[in-house]
């Protein structure tokens, strides 16, 4: 039996989650948290509308299966990692922007690579999750 409350709360709850998510994916830039633990908390959304929703309904939400998030996120890694080489310094050498931008402040290569880190985790995390789901069902 579905909890109409839990659903409803699960509506209001997935932007909030994912807004935070990306909060703590930018945050991680100068303090704890990042990619990963933004991944995560992006990913725990998706799972909380799929627990009260359905995993068919969580997968027509995100439109692409979350297993091709995880080729796109690795390439945006790889590319943040390997840019620096092509203006002759070494692999993951931090590249930042002059200018800081407007609410999210300076700009570098770290943060594609925690961008990457990010779409890998939530790729792998809602894989797992919705192959295990579809299989119990």
């Amino acid at each position: 039996m579905k909890s109409s409350i839990l659903k409803t709360a699960s509506s209001y709850l997935l932007p909030i989650l994912l807004l935070f998510s990306l909060f703590i994916l930018l945050r991680g830039h100068y303090y704890p948290g990042g990619g990963f633990v933004g991944g995560l908390i992006a990913a725990i959304a998706f799972v909380l509308h799929s627990f009260t929703n359905g995993t068919d309904d969580t997968l027509k939400l995100l439109r692409v299966h979350p297993s091709a998030f995880i080729p796109v996120g690795l390439g945006i890694a790889a590319l943040s990692m390997f840019a620096p080489m092509l203006v002759g310094q070494p692999v993951m050498t931090g590249l930042w922007f002059n200018e800081p931008f407007p609410v999210i402040g300076l700009i570098g290569s770290a943060l594609f690579f925690d961008i990457g880190v990010y779409i890998v985790v939530v790729g792998v995390v809602l894989t797992i999750l919705f192959t295990i789901s579809q299989y119990s069902e």
